[in-house]
């Protein structure tokens, strides 16, 4: 069933700061996942499989990847309607900029948002993993005649503080908000309508009437929807919960996003791309099936086009076009794969410029890691697991952040060394 009267609005996020060097070069909704997709696919992809298909992706940073995805991904026949549009920050006479916000970044576009000519406004971030039929959501919205509505998600006292956490009365209608409370501020917020230490914490996606949203933002120079616009709504409007029980993960750290990854590898994952009623969509490449030879693997998510030669794997997330050579040991580790196949020629010319082939060399020993796009790591390389530590270690060939090693994109890591 279409909602023809619905406008999604996915926001690209900041800079991506808690996620570097991931987001180095490209937005944190084009940072790759489970093998061969993106972020930004995953909302997009709930957006479809829900009947939305009219959506606004807002974008600022390091945003070339991500729009040539979106242009290369989402095209819509004649027949079916809808669009994919992204919406940059521009600088125009009206004195639009640079976004400072969520919410900042949804005012300077209200002029498209009223071109669209919708009831009902859905706005979401482009670095959740989860799936979620948003035509439930937006039924319990009308049916509720709410002016906002906000999906939340109960979570246990020790994971509340990290959110912004709200209370509703025995009809759903949302009464309070705190944003991310100290722990000895929790008292008093446990959820009514749970047992326990059960909070109700904002996923961070929202439904607006289309004119609550463009009031609230016209009455207000505030920034952030999560800090600031939704506690203001809560007296002034109708605004209600939908409460999610399902899989939901922000992919806002280094951490997290590895966790994640590697979490797709468990032989009943919390999160799987194998739904056929909603699948996760993400764009065609056309590659040949993987061939792997002599090859030990255990618990791995293998994407298509990587070819792998004498190597043992376990509990790894190997992406598109990966190549790894004879003797090679991969454990708990995300290889993002490459952008392309090099020639024999290409792989010659680079030989004598010093450099290994693209992916990892035979004999090297990787564990606890994650290998960025066209990573070049040399023959008899040793990665282990580090400590995680404040801070953050950043090198020449990686980046320690969380425990966790980063090989950034297009980084050659040369012969025998060890990290």
């Amino acid at each position: 069933m279409r909602n023809k009267d619905v406008l999604a609005l996915i926001l690209g996020g900041g800079q991506g700061t808690r996620l570097y060097p991931l987001t180095k070069l490209r937005a944190k909704p084009a940072v790759p996942i489970g093998g061969k997709y993106r972020l930004i696919d995953v909302p997009i992809s709930n957006c479809l499989n829900s009947g939305i298909n009219k959506i606004y992706v807002l974008t600022q940073f390091l945003s070339e990847s991500l729009h040539r995805h979106i242009y290369q991904t989402y095209k819509f026949d004649i027949f079916y309607g809808g669009y994919v549009y992204i919406l940059a920050a521009e600088e125009t006479t009206s004195g639009m900029g640079w976004y400072q916000g969520t919410a900042d970044a949804v005012r300077k576009q209200l002029a498209r948002i009223a071109e669209a000519n919708v009831e009902d406004v859905l706005i979401l971030s482009g670095d959740h993993l989860y799936r979620m039929d948003y035509a439930e959501f937006i039924a319990l919205h009308r049916q509720k005649r709410a002016d906002v509505t906000i999906a939340v998600k109960p979570v246990g006292r020790a994971d509340a503080p990290r959110f912004g956490i709200l209370n509703t009365d025995a009809d759903g209608r949302i009464i309070c908000f705190y944003e991310k409370p100290k722990a000895e501020e929790l008292d008093g917020l446990e959820c009514a309508l749970s047992s326990g230490d059960t909070y109700l914490a904002s996923m961070g996606i929202y439904v607006f009437r289309t004119d609550v949203l463009q009031q609230a933002l016209r009455e207000s120079d505030a920034e952030d929807f999560g800090r600031q616009i939704i506690p203001a709504t809560i007296h002034k409007y109708r605004v209600y919960a939908y409460t999610f029980h399902g899989y939901w993960e922000d992919i806002g750290t280094i951490r997290s996003f590895y966790e994640a990854n590697l979490a797709l590898t468990l032989p009943d994952p919390p999160f799987d791309f194998y739904d056929s009623r909603r699948p996760i969509y993400t764009r065609p490449r056309f590659l040949p099936p993987s061939v792997t030879d002599g090859c030990n693997l255990e618990r791995v998510v293998l994407a298509e086009g990587s070819l792998i030669h004498g190597a043992s794997i376990r509990e790894s997330v190997i992406g598109l076009r990966s190549i790894v050579g004879e003797g090679v040991r991969i454990a708990r580790t995300v290889m993002m794969g490459a952008d392309f196949y090099e020639s024999p020629e290409e792989k010659l010319e680079n030989r004598r410029l010093g450099r290994p082939d693209i992916g990892i060399g035979r004999g090297s020993s990787i564990e606890g890691a994650i290998i960025d796009k066209n990573a070049r790591i040399g023959e008899g390389v040793v990665i282990r697991p580090h400590t995680a530590e404040e801070g953050m270690v950043e090198t020449e060939y990686y980046v320690i952040r969380d425990g966790i090693v980063v090989i950034p994109k297009n980084t050659i890591v040369p012969d025998g060394m060890i990290i």
